[in-house]
C-alpha cells in the first residue's frame, strides 16, 4: 500500500494505492493519527485503493469519530468493489462518501 499525503492549510487528502488489509491498515492508522493533530478536515481518496478489509474498515470508523469533531471526514472515487463492502457491511449509511 502506498500513501500519499497533500496538504491544503487545514484540510489534507490521504491517497491510498493498493490493498488496506490487516498488513496495511496499522500505516494509514498512525497517518491519520498524525495528522489529527493539526487537521480541521480529511479528505480519503480511494481511487487506486483495490481492497479494503475489516481492518481497513476500523481504522476508516475511528478516523470518522475522530474527524466528527471537527470539520468532517469525506471518502472519495470509491470504486464498485470497495462501495460494495460499505453497503454491506452498512458503513455507506455512516461514511461521507463522494
Amino acid at each position: 500500500m502506498t500513501i500519499t499525503k497533500k496538504e491544503n492549510g487545514k484540510s489534507f487528502t490521504l491517497s491510498v494505492e493498493g490493498r488496506l488489509d490487516t498488513l496495511t491498515s496499522p500505516e494509514l492508522e498512525k497517518e491519520i493519527n498524525e495528522l489529527s493533530a493539526s487537521a480541521e478536515d480529511l479528505v480519503v481518496d480511494f481511487a487506486k485503493l483495490e481492497y479494503i478489509s475489516s481492518a481497513g474498515l476500523r481504522v476508516l470508523l475511528s478516523a470518522h469519530k475522530l474527524f466528527a469533531k471537527k470539520g468532517g471526514m469525506t471518502i472519495t472515487n470509491v470504486n464498485e468493489t470497495v462501495l460494495d463492502i460499505f453497503e454491506v457491511t452498512g458503513f455507506k449509511d455512516i461514511l461521507t462518501i463522494k
